[in-house]
């Protein structure tokens, strides 16, 4: 009945109509449909309504059209639906296969020798609304064989700010996959990164905060991690947090110095991430940091971020402790002339007891990151070993001081606990009559003669 459902109907048949000659009615309804878009809330609200078919109507024509003009309209009208109508009506389009369908189209366009500049800046701000409401999206863009077309772009237009935006933040989605994150890392997205977020600069901070990010994603992973290592990264990183550190006097960069903070954590993750740590003199730039940090209410992310990582990279030793990297020494009684205590107490004060064993595996590893398309950082997570989390074993167990068999002497002195009482006369033993309550059972009512 309304203008926008007619113009949606004339190009519903125009999708089923394969005559050539129709490209250029299609162009003039999608323009039509465009401006209604941009000028109307009615219309905006109309088209992503419960029982319209807007959306439909829309991502058919972009799946049966030749890629032109007329489809590049359409990702205009989607852009405007996403985003003047909010993050809810992107997981409308997830579930319409409108992912699928946009990375088809990314790699149609990237054919083009060069790529149309308007036309991948608008795929990849959708790709990138939509991609958070898609769980699948990095396996599908890898099946696609979408996944570096991205990259390309970002490598081919350094100095392109605002083409290369979009396709950090479609690199961090993709990034959330294990198996992205090393096929990316493989082609040199890790340095890449560190193009982007270095040296230390105050312009383009959206573009650098969205690098972090994506840079944090992908040490996550740990042939990158090591890959970050071997290169240097680790001083690299320590250094920028410094001149943020330094630079933000007012504080209105925190995201990004705790996005730095976050790509060394996702570093030390590994143990070659955290001895490079402790010999870049992390501990002490991190501890000098919070330490300058804790009177400003609002920095403590960084504060908690940064506790994190030194109480992680902090070298660990058993008790007793003989060195001095403790304010306590536990001497022990006897100390026996040979054996493993013996050897402890023999250590130089700058010799660690306990060897981290954490990832002495890693090489295998490296090539056995196995594909898993539900593996939201299950094995990213650094976890606390020394808090217990089993709750069975925090509850105390309460034994018996004596055997059942003692106490059951006692069972004269407490019968309710062992006898199954009936209502009855605790003197006489016998069943109490039973009295009716008038309260209870209402009035009495005494048959006469010859009632029964």
């Amino acid at each position: 009945s309304s203008r926008t459902m007619s113009l949606l109907s004339q190009l519903e048949k125009i999708n089923l109509d394969s005559v050539l000659g129709e490209a250029d009615n299609a162009r003039y309804v999608t323009s039509k449909i465009l401006h209604l878009v941009q000028s109307q809330e009615k219309t905006r609200k109309e088209m992503t309504s419960k029982g319209s078919t807007g959306i439909e109507v829309i991502l058919s024509t972009l799946e049966v059209k030749p890629f032109s003009l007329c489809g590049y309209r359409y990702l205009t009208s989607s852009h405007f639906i996403i985003g003047l109508c909010g993050g809810r009506r992107a997981s409308v389009l997830v579930t319409k296969g409108g992912t699928q369908i946009l990375l088809q189209l990314l790699l149609t366009a990237s054919r083009d020798s060069p790529p149309n500049e308007e036309l991948m800046v608008l795929l990849h701000t959708l790709l990138a609304k939509i991609g958070p409401k898609d769980k699948k999206i990095g396996m599908k863009a890898r099946i696609n064989g979408a996944l570096n077309i991205s990259l390309n772009l970002v490598k081919q237009n350094l100095q392109n700010h605002r083409l290369i935006l979009p396709c950090l933040q479609v690199l961090r989605v993709y990034s959330t996959n294990s198996v992205n994150a090393v096929s990316l890392g493989k082609n040199g997205v890790v340095e890449l990164m560190f193009k982007i977020i270095g040296p230390f600069s105050k312009k383009n901070t959206s573009l650098i905060k969205v690098a972090l990010d994506t840079l944090a994603a992908l040490l996550k992973s740990k042939t990158n991690a090591r890959r970050a290592v071997d290169r240097g990264y680790v001083q690299v990183l320590l250094t920028i947090y410094v001149d943020w550190h330094r630079h933000d006097s007012r504080h209105r960069y925190m995201l990004i110095r705790k996005g730095v903070l976050q790509c060394i954590k996702s570093v030390t993750h590994i143990k070659l991430g955290r001895k490079a740590f402790i010999d870049a003199n992390g501990m002490k730039i991190l501890y000098n940091t919070s330490q300058e940090c804790l009177a400003v209410r609002t920095l403590d992310p960084l504060v908690n971020t940064s506790s994190l990582i030194m109480r992680k990279c902090f070298p660990k030793n058993r008790l007793p402790l003989p060195t001095i990297k403790s304010a306590f020494h536990f001497q022990l009684p006897v100390i026996p002339s040979s054996g493993p205590v013996a050897q402890l107490y023999n250590l130089p004060p700058d010799v660690d007891d306990v060897v981290d064993e954490s990832d002495d595996n890693d090489d295998a590893e490296t090539e056995s990151e196995v594909e898993t398309e539900n593996d939201d950082d299950k094995d990213q997570h650094f976890k606390n070993d020394d808090i217990e989390t089993d709750i069975n074993k925090l509850k105390p167990r309460q034994e018996l001081g004596r055997p059942i068999e003692e106490l059951k002497m006692y069972e004269q002195f407490f019968p309710e606990l062992s006898e199954n009482f009936q209502e009855c006369d605790l003197v006489s033993k016998e069943p109490k009559p039973f009295v009716p309550d008038a309260n209870l059972c209402g009035p009495i009512v005494v048959p006469t003669a010859g009632e029964e």
